[in-house]
C-alpha cells in the first residue's frame, strides 16, 4: 500500500522503516528541504545512527506527497500537530485514515491531539492513535515491540494493525482513543519526575512510588474524561510508563535527571541539544485539563511547581510525602 509519514524525527523514521519492511511504499516528509536533502544524501537519520534508510524510501519536503495514499501518519512534535493538520486539510484525500503518533495535550486549548486533528480535518478522515512502550532507537533496529492502536473506527484501527504488524512489531487494537491518548501524554510528565529522583540520588523505592501513584493520577483523569480504567493497565498505560521512566533512551527521563542534579529547566532543555522534551509542555497543558475536569493530581501539580515555578524538587517531594493519610483505593471500602 501507499503510505506517507509526516515528520522525519526518530519516531517517524522508525515507523517508516517498519512500513518499508512490510513491503509498503513510503514517503517520509521533512519540514524543510534542507532536512530532506540531507537524509537523501546520507541515507541515515542522525537520531538513529547506523540505521540505513532504503533507497526505495521517498524523502521529500513537499506535502503533496499525502495525495493518493492509503494511510498518512502524523509524527510531528505535539506543538506542531494543529498546524500540520491545517496544512493537510486541502491536500488529504477524503476517507484516508490518519494515524497520530505524536503525544501530548495542546497547550492553548487543553485538547487531546486526536481532537485537534478531528477539529481541523473534519470527520471525513478517520483518526487512529498509535502508542505504547516503543523507543524509536529499538524499533528501528527491529527489537521485538508491542503497541496499541485506538480509534472510534474499528475498520480504521484494523487497517493500521494490518499495515504495521509483523514478526517484530506487534499491534493490538482498542476502541478507547481517549484512554490511550491520556496515557501517552501524561507518562512523559511522570518520566520527568522519575528522572528527577534519579538525579537527586534517590533509589528504586522512590521511583516505584512515583510511577505507581503517577499512574493512579493518569487513570483518574482518564476515567473522568470517559476513558476505560483497564486501558491504563495496558500498553499505553503501565507499559509506556515503565519504558519511559526507566530507560536512558527517554528524553524526558534524561531531562529530569538534569533537574534533579540542580539544573534549571532552561539549562536542562539546552543540554538536551534541541531534542523535544514533551513532558515539559504536557505538564502545563495537563494541569489546565485537570483543573477543567476537576481531578486532583498532586504529583502533576508538584511537577508544575518544579518546571514552571522554580521550586526545589526536594522540597516538592517532601511536601508530597507529608500529605494527609489516604486509602490506596479510589473508593475506600470497609474491612470485614
Amino acid at each position: 500500500m501507499r503510505t506517507a509519514v509526516i515528520g522525519s524525527g526518530a519516531w517517524g523514521t522508525a515507523l517508516a522503516l517498519v512500513l518499508m519492511e512490510n513491503g509498503h511504499q513510503v514517503a517520509l516528509w521533512s519540514h524543510n528541504g534542507q532536512e530532506s536533502d540531507r537524509l537523501r544524501a546520507t541515507r541515515e537519520n542522525p537520531m538513529l545512527p547506523g540505521v540505513a534508510l532504503p533507497q526505495e524510501m521517498e524523502l521529500t519536503s513537499d506535502l503533496s506527497c499525502v495525495k493518493e495514499r492509503d494511510m498518512v501518519i502524523i509524527a510531528t512534535p505535539s506543538f506542531a500537530v494543529r498546524s500540520t493538520a491545517q496544512a493537510l486539510r486541502e491536500k488529504l484525500d477524503p476517507g484516508t485514515p490518519v494515524v497520530l503518533v505524536s503525544k501530548g495535550v495542546e497547550k492553548e486549548t487543553s485538547m487531546l491531539l486526536h481532537q485537534v486533528v478531528e477539529e481541523e480535518l473534519g470527520r471525513d478522515n478517520p483518526v487512529v492513535v498509535l502508542s505504547g512502550p516503543s523507543h524509536a532507537e529499538e524499533v528501528s533496529r527491529r527489537v521485538p515491540t508491542a503497541v496499541v492502536v485506538a480509534s472510534e473506527s474499528r475498520t480504521a484501527a484494523e487497517l493500521v494493525q494490518d499495515l504495521f504488524m509483523n514478526g517484530r512489531f506487534r499491534i493490538y487494537t482498542s476502541p478507547d482513543i481517549v484512554g490511550v491518548e491520556i496515557g501517552a501524554a501524561l507518562k512523559n510528565v511522570i518520566a520527568l519526575c522519575a528522572g528527577c529522583c534519579d538525579g537527586m540520588g534517590y533509589g528504586d523505592n522512590t521511583k516505584a512510588m512515583l510511577m505507581t501513584r503517577g499512574l493512579t493520577e493518569i487513570a483518574r483523569l482518564g476515567v473522568a474524561m470517559g476513558a476505560r480504567k483497564e486501558t491504563f493497565a495496558g500498553l499505553a498505560g503501565v507499559g509506556d510508563l515503565i519504558v519511559t521512566c526507566t530507560s536512558m533512551h527517554s528524553r524526558n527521563r534524561r531531562a529530569g535527571i538534569l533537574l534533579g542534579q540542580g539544573k534549571t529547566i532552561q539549562q536542562a532543555l539546552e543540554e538536551m541539544g534541541g531534542a523535544v522534551v514533551e513532558g515539559y509542555y504536557a505538564t502545563a497543558s495537563a494541569k489546565e485539563l485537570a483543573q477543567k475536569v476537576g481531578v486532583e493530581m498532586p504529583i502533576l501539580a508538584g511537577a508544575y511547581q518544579v518546571l514552571y515555578e522554580d521550586q526545589n524538587p526536594r522540597q516538592v517531594l517532601n511536601q508530597l510525602m507529608a500529605r494527609e493519610k489516604r486509602h490506596e483505593l479510589e473508593v475506600e471500602e470497609s474491612w470485614i
